[in-house]
């Protein structure tokens, strides 16, 4: 594996470009939302119950590098609009298991098509070699962000 804090300059570079597209094309996805009357935060949070299943605030809150009490105000806020459900923890009275309930399932499948169309279409506007290159580099983009 190589070692970039003494790599070369054009592994620098490389990096610092990496980091600049991913928060720019990050921040344009994040206006492409179905939702408006739900924060950044919220839809997280019902992203990673999505991807990982039901859990409880705090597995929530570790998650989503937040604060348990923030993640409590999340959920409630959450289940006040009807997009999780809180039910008892099948093995400790004194917690609570969040799951998302069917209205925020349909929501993020809708945000995800959004988002998707949104994307394909700004790849239309690339070759055929810089749309190899994307292909090709989807599923290194997609390990970084889960190391």
């Amino acid at each position: 594996m190589p070692d970039l804090s003494h790599g070369t300059a054009a592994d620098a570079a490389a990096v610092n470009a990496l980091r600049s597209a991913v928060m720019r094309l990050s921040r344009r996805l994040k206006h492409q939302r179905v939702d408006e009357s739900l924060s950044p935060t919220e839809m997280s949070v019902l992203g990673t119950l999505a991807l990982c299943g039901s859990a409880t605030p705090g597995e929530l809150a570790r998650k989503e590098h937040v604060q348990p009490p923030s993640m409590t105000r999340i959920v409630a806020l959450l289940e006040a609009k009807g997009l999780v459900r809180l039910e008892p923890h099948p093995d400790d009275r004194r917690q609570k298991v969040v799951s998302q309930t069917e209205r925020a399932e349909a929501m993020l499948e809708e945000s995800r098509r959004k988002r998707n169309a949104w994307l394909a279409s700004l790849a239309e506007g690339l070759d055929e070699d810089d749309w190899a290159k994307l292909r090709a580099a989807a599923p290194v983009l997609e390990k970084l962000a889960h190391l």
